[in-house]
C-alpha cells in the first residue's frame, strides 16, 4: 500500500495527527487486537475532529471481518477499504478527498471473491531494516481451527505462484535484504493448490539459488504438514536457518479435537525428536494456548509437562478468545478469566526457566550475528540465526564497530535473561 501511495504522487508522513488522510492497516484476528485497532481509529477520529486531520481510511483485517459494523463501534470514518481493494489504496484516498462536503458519503469499496485473488507484493516500500524482509508466500487457510477467524477473514488457501515468489525475492535481494522471512497463514501448506504441485520444499530449494540472499527463515510451520522431505530440505540448505516456528496450540489429545487440529501428543513428540536428529542445533519456537473450553487440570498438567520435556527455546502463549462467529465460542464449559490467567502465568514462568538456562549455556560459545541497529555509544543489536526479527530476543553487541546489515563473529559474555550480551572477535 506504501509503494501504491507513493507512486501516485503522495508524501507520506509517520505524523498521524497532522496528516491530510490517516490510512489504518489494521488487525482483526483476536480480542486485544480489535481492541488495539478500535483505538487506533478513534484517535485518528479525533484528529479529524478538532480539523488536524481531513480524512480517515481504514484497511486490512478489521474491516474486512466487521463490514459496515466497523462504522457503528466508530463514527467518522471516510472508507473502508476490503483486503481485496488493497492495491487500489492510492485511487481511494483520491476519492475520499474529492468530496468536501460536509457530512461526504462513506466508501465501501467492492470485495473481489478470495478464491480469485491472488497475492502480488512486488513493488514494495519496506518498513523494516534494509536488511530484512518478509516474504508472504500465500494467502488464506482452508485449516478450520474451531477457535480462528482466518478463514472466514482473508478466504481459501492461494499460494503465490513460484515465478512471483522468486522474482520477489530477487527484488528484495537487489535491493539490499539479505534475510528472508517467509510467512503465511499456513507455510507447509504452499504449493499444493498449484497446477505445478511445487510445495514448500521445493520452494526452498529455489530460494537458495537466490544471490545476495545469506539467511531465509521459516515461520508459522503447520505441524501436520512438516514431513521427511521438508526436514531433510531444511538440513541441507545452504541459507535457510535451522529456526522453525511452529505454533502447536495444544498437545491434550481431548483439546486438539475441540480444536479441530489433527495432531496427536505422540505425534507431535515425535516431531520435535526427528528436528533435533536431522538438526541437533535446531532453534524451536512454538505458540500455545490455554483455557481453551473444557480444558481441564489434567489438560493443562498434560501441556505443562510437555513444555518441561520439550524445552522450546522461545514459547508464545495466548489466554482463549471466544471470537464471535468461531464454533469455539459457542462450546461449553468455557474456562473462567482468573483460571486462564493462573494457567498463563503458570506456563510462562515454566517456559521463562528454561530460556534462562538455555541462554546461560551459551555463555562463552561464539556466534555469528546479523547487526539490525548501533546506537551512537557503539551499543549493537543484532541477532543470531536463532532469533527471529520482532518477536524474539536479541544480541547486545558491545562496542560495536559493525554497520546494520552486516554480520559479525561474535563471543557470548553474558545472559542478561531473554537477551544475550555479545562482543566481537
Amino acid at each position: 500500500m506504501l509503494a501504491e501511495i507513493v507512486q501516485a504522487g503522495f508524501v507520506i508522513t509517520a505524523e498521524t495527527d497532522n496528516a491530510d488522510v490517516v490510512v489504518i492497516n489494521t488487525c482483526g484476528f483476536i480480542a486485544p487486537a480489535e481492541a488495539e485497532s478500535l483505538e487506533a481509529i478513534r484517535r485518528a477520529v479525533d484528529c479529524k475532529s478538532n480539523g488536524s486531520v481531513k480524512k480517515v481510511v481504514v484497511a486490512g483485517c478489521l474491516g474486512e471481518r466487521l463490514g459496515p459494523g466497523l462504522h457503528k463501534k466508530v463514527s467518522g470514518i471516510d472508507a473502508v477499504v476490503s483486503l481485496d481493494q488493497r492495491d487500489n489504496i492510492a485511487e481511494i484516498i483520491k476519492r475520499v478527498l474529492s468530496c468536501n462536503v460536509p457530512n461526504p458519503p462513506r466508501f465501501e469499496t467492492p470485495a473481489v471473491p478470495s478464491a480469485d485473488r491472488i497475492p502480488d507484493d512486488r513493488t514494495r516500500l519496506l518498513i523494516t531494516p534494509g536488511h530484512w524482509a518478509y516474504l508472504r508466500i500465500s494467502e488464506g487457510c482452508n485449516r478450520r481451527c474451531s477457535y480462528c477467524t482466518i478463514p472466514a477473514i482473508r478466504g481459501t488457501f492461494r499460494s503465490k505462484p513460484v515465478e512471483i515468489v522468486l522474482a520477489e525475492a530477487e527484488e528484495l535481494a537487489s535491493a539490499g535484504v539479505l534475510e528472508l522471512n517467509l510467512i503465511a497463514q499456513d507455510t507447509t501448506y504452499y504449493g499444493r493448490d498449484l497446477k505445478t504441485r511445487i510445495g514448500l520444499s521445493a520452494l526452498i530449494r529455489e530460494l537458495d539459488k537466490v544471490a545476495g540472499i545469506e539467511w531465509i527463515r521459516l515461520m508459522y510451520l503447520y505441524p501436520t504438514g512438516i514431513d521427511d522431505e521438508l526436514i531433510e530440505t531444511i538440513a541441507e540448505s545452504t541459507k535457510t536457518v535451522h529456526y522453525l516456528d511452529i505454533p502447536l496450540q495444544h498437545v491434550s489429545a481431548n483439546i486438539l479435537k475441540s480444536m479441530r487440529r489433527p495432531d496427536d501428543p505422540g505425534a507431535l513428540r515425535r516431531l520435535i525428536k526427528n528436528l533435533r536428529r536431522a538438526m541437533p542445533d535446531i532453534i524451536l519456537r512454538t505458540t500455545l494456548m490455554v483455557g481453551f473450553p473444557g480444558e481441564t487440570d489434567r489438560d493443562f498438567e498434560e501441556l505443562l509437562n510437555f513444555v518441561k520435556r520439550a524445552r522450546f527455546d522461545a514459547l508464545g502463549c495466548f489466554e482463549f478468545y471466544p471470537e464471535s462467529g468461531t464454533a469455539a465460542a459457542e462450546m461449553p464449559a468455557q474456562v473462567p478469566d482468573e483460571i486462564k490467567k493462573e494457567r498463563f502465568d503458570e506456563l510462562m514462568l515454566t517456559q521463562q526457566k528454561i530460556a534462562f538456562e538455555k541462554n546461560e549455556s551459551r555463555v562463552g560459545g561464539r556466534l555469528r550475528c546479523l547487526v539490525d541497529s548501533v546506537e551512537s555509544d557503539s551499543l549493537g543489536c543484532g541477532r543470531f540465526y536463532g532469533q527471529a526479527p520482532e518477536i524474539d530476543s536479541v544480541c547486545m553487541i558491545e562496542d560495536c564497530s559493525a554497520a546494520p546489515g552486516q554480520f559479525i563473529d561474535a563471543k557470548v559474555i553474558d545472559a542478561r535473561d531473554y537477551d544475550l550480551c555479545v562482543e566481537q572477535v
